[in-house]
């Protein structure tokens, strides 16, 4: 079959024909590759940037937003069948740990990461992964233009969700960043919340995006422009709820530095970093959440509201072969919404 893989970091992504992968667990499952979400995190990957992390061996097929249709199942696996829609949580777990139990699946001690920590990803015709790790979807449903929604929406709704409890219909909630994470994130924040929406955004045409999703407010501004333009938005409060999708260059310091007393900084965005003072932590009572991949049931239920037509992803599909060229473009932040590999 044919695969996309990093064979060496630094260097463009090569298409190759690797091995088929084959079934080795009774609950285990092979998907047939409809589409493969291209995230940030395969940029970081392919600079060599989560090798401390996760020491994956090389060569690595990348691609952990998966979608796709049922290729063939285990021999415990009695809930799905050969050609049903899937889309693909991005990790595989144990089931039987304390975190699994409760629903917590990205906590397993023993979950694996396929695309990222050397199990193969869905940049390929077919993945091999486990029947927990999938959602089915509604029959004739076209699985490969919701690939994202298997990590960039996941994220989205895991972070909105642990949010809400914050929000009133008085809370000013700010999200830096308007690419595929924070457009769902935005429709995701007038769903589920009462709150006022900002989006700090440079790029026009997500800015434009954003406020075609529902944004209140969108400041297509640098951070410290942005920071003041909320401080002004809020009468000088601040802002209560900080999402931050970008977490590089100067985002993480203004943003912690505009929140309002009580406020909450939720990271979703990484690369970089902001000194945390122990005392101002203390005078402002802030909160910060850090946010990994979501659970089983926010994928769950992030899809219902799909089905339902409520939360959308902008999708464009290109063809395995153009994997290289696409990962460099959404590198150089050329793709507005989420770009998606076809095998």
């Amino acid at each position: 079959m044919r695969a996309a893989q990093v064979i060496s970091y630094g260097k463009p992504l090569v298409v190759v024909d690797a091995v088929e992968p084959q079934l080795h667990d009774p609950f285990d499952v092979i998907v047939r590759i409809a589409g493969a979400g291209i995230c940030r995190t395969d940029v970081h990957i392919l600079h060599g940037e989560l090798d401390a992390a996760f020491h994956p061996s090389l060569p690595l097929t990348l691609g952990h937003e998966n979608s796709g249709w049922i290729h063939a199942v285990g021999p415990a696996v009695t809930h799905l069948s050969v050609g049903d829609p899937v889309l693909v949580h991005p990790a595989v777990t144990c089931g039987h740990c304390r975190a699994c139990r409760i629903g917590n699946d990205m906590h397993c001690p023993s979950w694996r990461f396929p695309g990222v920590d050397g199990w193969p990803g869905g940049y390929a015709e077919l993945m091999r992964t486990t029947a927990r790790s999938l959602v089915r979807l509604p029959d004739g449903t076209d699985p490969a233009p919701l690939a994202p929604h298997a990590d960039a929406g996941l994220t989205a709704m895991h972070a909105v969700r642990r949010l809400v409890p914050y929000t009133s219909p008085e809370s000013t909630v700010v999200a830096f960043g308007a690419g595929g994470v924070g457009q769902i994130a935005v429709q995701l924040l007038r769903l589920l919340t009462t709150a006022r929406v900002v989006v700090v955004e440079i790029d026009p045409n997500r800015a434009e995006a954003a406020r075609r999703l529902g944004a209140h407010v969108v400041l297509e501004q640098a951070a410290p422009s942005a920071a003041s333009a909320v401080r002004d938005l809020t009468a000088g409060r601040g802002a209560d709820i900080v999402l931050d999708l970008v977490g590089e260059g100067d985002v993480p310091e203004y943003a912690l530095g505009m929140l309002a007393k009580g406020g909450v900084y939720a990271i979703v965005g990484y690369g970089g970093g902001v000194r945390i003072e122990h005392l101002d932590m203390i005078n402002r009572e802030l909160t910060i959440l850090g946010n990994q991949v979501g659970t089983h049931a926010d994928l769950v239920a992030l899809m219902d509201l799909v089905a339902q037509g409520h939360v959308a992803v902008d999708s464009t599909v290109f063809p395995l072969d153009a994997a290289a060229d696409v990962l460099h473009d959404v590198e150089a932040g050329r793709v507005s919404g989420r770009a998606v590999l076809v095998p």
